[in-house]
């Protein structure tokens, strides 16, 4: 161990640079993952939403997106907390981009058709690590459910 930090410290070694795309990929499929078991149930719909979120937000392969999800999972489990994800988010995103994010949880949560006051809970709790107001939570939330409503 004391080796590698040397080789490191003296560039023998590289230290891989992590993509910013690659940590917003995971910190995203994480918080998705966050609320969908804050009902204590991971419903196929919940899982479909992710996959399909993951497909069409990052443009990624349905083995890419399952693969992330999967690591994403690791990742979750391996967490004491989401702050650091969220630290993640709103280092590498713009607020467009949270706000977009912030629809794609309301989006996972109504997957099953049902809001669960755990949800919701986190929900709130994940707009304030994200440094979005009540406001945008409850507007992207007003989104989601018209979307809904008309689908």
């Amino acid at each position: 161990m004391l080796s590698r930090i040397i080789d490191v410290l003296t560039r023998k070694e590289e230290v891989p640079i992590e993509d910013p795309s690659d940590i917003i990929k995971s910190a995203t499929c994480v918080l998705l993952l966050e609320v969908a078991g804050a009902d204590d149930e991971f419903s196929p719909e919940e899982c479909e939403r992710i996959i399909s979120t993951l497909r069409n937000r990052f443009e990624l392969s349905s083995k890419e997106a399952e693969d992330l999800l999967q690591e994403a999972g690791s990742s979750r489990d391996e967490s004491s907390d989401i702050w650091k994800f969220t630290h993640a988010i709103n280092k590498n995103c713009s607020l467009d981009e949270k706000r977009e994010i912030i629809m794609e949880i309301w989006r996972v949560i109504y997957a099953d058709g049902t809001l669960d006051a755990h949800e919701d809970h986190l929900a709130h709790k994940l707009a304030r690590l994200l440094n979005l107001t009540h406001p945008e939570l409850i507007d992207a939330k007003v989104k989601v459910l018209e979307e809904l409503r008309q689908a």
